[in-house]
């Protein structure tokens, strides 16, 4: 909104001295035009005495040019004055009153220029057009100069008034325009606002009824977003309902095969193929109730409130310790160095096992991704009201474009085939932690390594 006060008030500034300059300049130009035309009369007038003196001396009789054409012309303007070829003043009138012996202010450049053919004016600081006008006697010869004198005070005056007005109607319109952006920001701007939140809070499965009493097109789209947001919520549902139910019915036979797995592996000493062969069904009967575990920990997610999960005052400083600690063989095995950094307590409301899970779950990670010979540090710590355990590891990273969808369900990286997993690591992780009110932050780098922190409010 600032912008568009901003533009527009430039704008309009651009326009008021755009204004200012063409009142200005159109109304000179007329101006100028009536001095041209007065100077035409004048010329005129002069030409006719020179005619009439030039008849009188071919009589013999006396004749003084000057005197006469300044007595015809005393009234032109509120100084005449005459001039001859040498430009010599020849004669002065002041407010119709022929002056002698008197030396005016004399511009010799106005004065030369007329001398050629032209006609010249100058305007002084005190708002006063000198008008300078050849007069060409019967053989087209520049014989004298014709001067007038016009106060233009008045033009000047006017303009200041425009100014006036155009200033007051600026200062008016900034106004006007500031009530007006501020009204379009509360009657435009901040639904879109509050529409832009529910899109979020959907992007974020929070489907919650988008309440907006307008009958245009933010309406319109305000109906809209309901509408989506009850089909999404009901399919995700229906989504969930579905593995639920499914992870459910194959959890039993998925055991009976594991058993039997089991009983041929231990059964058979004859036969190294089929002994591989059954080695790897066990391994894959365990990986596959490992992943309907994980199925169903997340379905139980979906229909428990924070208040079933059995919380309880939790030093999070030190259950990050406790799990860092039992993990530090897995990493041993994989010469990799655990560096845990413990500071204050920091007490939170968390389920202990769940939050042990999430932890050990992120540091599993950070060991199944890391090279050999490499460093992960666990350390917890309090940032203002927030308790925060921050994984980092040296490993292979993930892309940027990957780092949201890593914390879906099943998504994994397009570089994670170094290690087997089921894609729902992370997605356990983060709804552990958003069912007590925290959340996860992941930043990463491809070849770098990876930092997951968990987030939670404190107590």
């Amino acid at each position: 909104m600032l912008n568009y006060l901003l533009f527009s008030v430039l704008s309009f500034a651009v326009i008021i001295i755009s204004v200012n300059k063409a009142i200005e300049y159109f109304s000179f130009v007329t101006i100028e035009k009536k001095m041209m035309e007065k100077a035409d009369l004048c010329e005129l007038s002069f030409r006719e005495i020179l005619t009439k003196h030039d008849k009188a001396a071919e009589e013999g009789q006396p004749t003084d040019v000057p005197r006469s054409a300044l007595e015809t012309l005393k009234t032109s303007g509120k100084e005449v004055r005459i001039y001859d070829s040498n430009q010599k003043l020849l004669g002065l009138a002041v407010d119709g009153i022929i002056i002698n012996n008197k030396t005016p202010l004399i511009f010799a450049g106005n004065i030369q220029n007329a001398l050629k053919g032209n006609y010249s004016y100058t305007i002084t600081d005190n708002h006063l057009l000198y008008f300078a006008i050849p007069i060409q006697d019967k053989y087209y010869q520049n014989s004298y100069v014709f001067e007038f004198v016009e106060d233009i005070s008045y033009f000047y005056d006017i303009m200041e008034k425009i100014r006036y007005i155009l200033f007051a109607g600026a200062g008016g319109f900034i106004v006007l325009i500031t009530l007006s952006s501020l009204f379009i920001a509360r009657n435009t701007t901040k639904p879109i606002k509050y529409l832009l939140g529910a899109t979020e809070s959907f992007s974020k499965q929070q489907f919650q009824q988008v309440h907006l009493n307008r009958k245009d097109e933010l309406g319109m789209l305000a109906e809209g977003l309901n509408r989506m947001g009850i089909q999404l919520s009901d399919y995700i549902q229906y989504q969930k309902q579905f593995v639920s139910n499914v992870s459910h019915e194959l959890k039993t036979p998925l055991a009976a095969i594991r058993g039997f797995s089991q009983y041929l592996y231990e059964g058979e000493n004859e036969d190294e193929d089929l002994q591989k062969i059954y080695f790897h069904l066990v391994n894959e009967s365990d990986r596959l109730t490992l992943l309907i575990n994980e199925l169903l920990m997340l379905s139980r997610f979906d229909k428990a409130g924070p208040e079933e999960m059995g919380t309880e005052k939790t030093d999070l400083t030190q259950l990050a310790g406790q799990v860092a600690a039992g993990m530090r063989a897995k990493a041993d095995n994989k010469e990799i160095e655990l560096d845990i950094r413990q500071g204050k307590p920091a007490f939170v409301y968390v389920n202990q096992i769940l939050m042990s899970h999430a932890i050990a779950n992120i540091l599993d990670n950070a060991i199944k991704y890391s090279n050999p010979r490499t460093k992960i540090s666990i350390e917890a710590y309090i940032r203002q009201n927030e308790a925060v355990v921050q994984i980092r590891d040296q490993g292979i990273g993930i892309g940027e474009d990957e780092i949201v969808r890593v914390q879906e369900r099943f998504y994994r990286a397009s570089n994670s085939n170094a290690a087997k997993g089921s894609g729902l690591g992370l997605s356990i992780c983060k709804e552990i932690a958003e069912k007590f009110g925290g959340y996860l932050s992941i930043e990463s780098e491809i070849d770098a390594g990876t930092q997951v922190s968990i987030v939670l409010p404190l107590m």
